[in-house]
């Protein structure tokens, strides 16, 4: 994990000095905000290797992005996530800083498509009203990959974006007869549509 995270960081180095010695590039930055339709791994109970399959649901992200290029360009993108997911009748919350770093290119007039590392950091999690405080990496990495429309400076796309590495948040079940640990599978699993406005 830690190879993946430093060549990550070194290919996005990269990427920054390569689009900045361009002298035909084109630079803008704006806000972006949108809706998230998501789920969260499986929820294991330990005492019984028992995985549940979360219902998706609806959650949502605002934040900040900065675009440098033109037919070929690099997408820096900072955003507060809000996302939530069923098991059954239980609720597993998660808030987030997501940080993107996205390739795109424009295929034909105003469609494009992208992909890129996602930088993930968590900012609280939320279990059936129980806050747990033990997940295994508050950072994580994933991959965003989509398709995008612009019209001069408001923008709207759809991706998808998964977790790379397992990612687990653990905490304690009890009841009158039993106490048991469970864990839940944090990486992010969903699609993510956006609109975006350049300032």
């Amino acid at each position: 994990m830690k190879h993946l995270k430093k060549s990550v960081a070194l290919t996005v180095i990269l990427a920054f000095i390569g689009f900045n010695s361009n002298a035909q590039t084109e630079s803008l930055f704006g806000l972006k905000g949108g809706l998230n339709y998501s789920a969260n791994g499986d929820y294991i109970e330990s005492t019984n290797a028992n995985a549940k399959n979360p219902d998706r649901n609806i959650g949502y992200h605002v934040g900040v992005f900065g675009k440098i290029g033109n037919k070929l360009y690099l997408r820096p993108e900072l955003i507060y996530t809000a996302t939530k997911s069923d098991y059954n009748s239980n609720e597993f919350s998660v808030k987030k800083i997501d940080a993107p770093v996205l390739v795109g290119l424009r295929v034909i007039g105003p469609l494009s498509v992208f992909a890129g590392p996602s930088f993930q950091y968590i900012l609280d999690t939320e279990f059936d009203g129980i806050n747990i405080d033990n997940v295994k990496d508050d950072f994580s990495v994933g991959l965003n990959f989509g398709v995008g429309v612009n019209f001069k400076k408001i923008g709207i796309d759809l991706r998808y974006e998964r977790g790379f590495s397992d990612n687990e948040a653990t905490f304690v079940n009890t009841n009158l007869v039993t106490v048991s640990e469970s864990r839940i599978d944090t990486r992010p699993d969903q699609l993510i549509l956006s609109l975006s406005i350049g300032l």
